[in-house]
């Protein structure tokens, strides 16, 4: 019989790819959405059909609004925190529903829990941080866990994912394009990232070892200074990579937005994947960059 599983956030950049991936596992695969017609991966079904999550042998978490999506206005910040903790509640509600269940939960989280912490080396073990990603990140940490009891719980704390298609590193690539790339700001802090075929080989990974349950980072083994990682891509699109982007129009532009993700960062490492053996398909960048 096949694996039923359950997809919040389904038609996004991490999303839509690891529902054809678990399509070709042969898994039978529900995309939950507000416009269920524009699904193209999996069956679509409506957030009022939540209730199908009960039966399923496993269900991801991955809905939420784009934190780098613009300027962090008091309504966009409510709309980021609601839209995470809504979707989580609602999902944990619905697995209860039928508690005896035997199921795996698998939820997103971020870095953005550590906060901005310099050069700290940050394993699973590091406390949360402060600012506005740190108590976000706190909250839908919180609500997925309402889950234990009911399911093996796995919270993923993602870095910036890349893939060429999308996400970060689409925005990133645009100034190298017209040869205006280079570090943000100092370029001192750290990015922690992670490529997107090694995301989705952590959630099968997930799926299929019964042992994996609680928090993971899931980043790269090697995070990167801004500036490193700028020349980095620069070399990887043969551009120059040696104009900054100055702090101060950041600042003024962006706010608190670009305080938390552009200037500042945290220097985080996959401690407990790695110790439980998780591989990476892409621990160096440079490897990640040449096939993204």
């Amino acid at each position: 019989m096949a694996v039923k599983v359950i997809v919040s956030g389904g038609t996004g950049f991490v999303g839509e790819p690891l529902v054809r991936q678990l399509l070709r596992r042969g898994a039978e695969v529900d995309v939950l959405s507000r416009n269920p017609a524009k699904v193209r991966a999996g069956r679509g079904i409506p957030w009022s059909a939540v209730g199908e999550a009960a039966t399923a042998d496993v269900v991801i978490n991955l809905a939420g609004e784009n934190v780098g999506a613009g300027r962090w206005t008091e309504a966009r910040k409510r709309s980021i925190l609601e839209s995470r903790i809504h979707a989580t509640t609602t999902l944990v509600e619905a697995m209860r529903s039928t508690p005896s269940q035997s199921r795996t939960f698998i939820s997103a989280s971020a870095v953005g829990f550590y906060g901005v912490r310099g050069d700290e080396v940050l394993d699973e073990t590091a406390s949360s941080g402060t600012g506005f990603l740190a108590e976000v990140t706190r909250k839908w940490e919180e609500a997925a866990r309402g889950s234990e009891g009911i399911a093996r719980v796995v919270i993923f704390r993602f870095g910036v994912i890349l893939a060429r298609d999308g996400g970060a590193l689409k925005k990133m690539l645009l100034p190298f394009w017209f040869g205006m790339g280079g570090p943000i700001g100092s370029g001192e802090q750290w990015i922690s990232w992670v490529d997107r075929q090694d995301v989705l080989r952590a959630v099968e990974w997930a799926i299929d070892q019964p042992q994996v349950r609680g928090t993971f980072n899931m980043t790269a083994p090697e995070p990167m200074r801004n500036r490193d990682f700028s020349r980095a891509l620069g070399r990887a699109v043969h551009r120059p990579s040696f104009m900054p982007a100055p702090a101060f129009a950041l600042r003024l532009a962006l706010g608190q937005m670009a305080e938390e993700i552009l200037l500042g960062g945290q220097r985080v490492i996959p401690a407990r994947a790695t110790s439980e053996g998780f591989t990476f398909s892409y621990p160096a960048l440079r490897a990640s960059l040449a096939q993204t």
